[in-house]
């Protein structure tokens, strides 16, 4: 059982770890729909003249689902960090005496 008393998070560590959640997710959907594809292109039998029209369909709908999740996955990683900036000094004393822990 957890103790009662235990720190809270961070904002810095809450978003670490949502970060990292997002993504692995999209990093796992990227590899289930990487291996889709892989699969519907070596094993799946076509006809001999063109592909089957249900084939292509999904073979196109897989290729737009790893295209978005490609931009996706790069916006996520690449954002992590350009929010977050550290304050300055003047913004941390004007933050604590608005708060009322510090008087001049």
């Amino acid at each position: 059982m957890r103790s009662k008393n235990k720190e809270r998070l961070s904002q810095e560590d809450i978003k670490a770890r949502l970060m990292f959640l997002i993504g692995a997710v999209l990093s796992f959907v990227f590899l289930i729909v990487t291996l889709g594809i892989t699969y519907a292109l070596i094993f799946v039998t076509q006809p001999i003249g063109n592909q089957a029209p249900n084939d292509a369909a999904f073979i196109d709908l897989l290729k737009t689902l790893a295209i978005f999740l490609t931009g996706s996955l790069g916006g996520v990683l690449a954002s992590n960090g350009l929010k977050d900036k550290q304050k300055s000094d003047y913004e941390k004393i004007i933050e604590r005496r608005l708060s009322g822990n510090d008087t001049p």
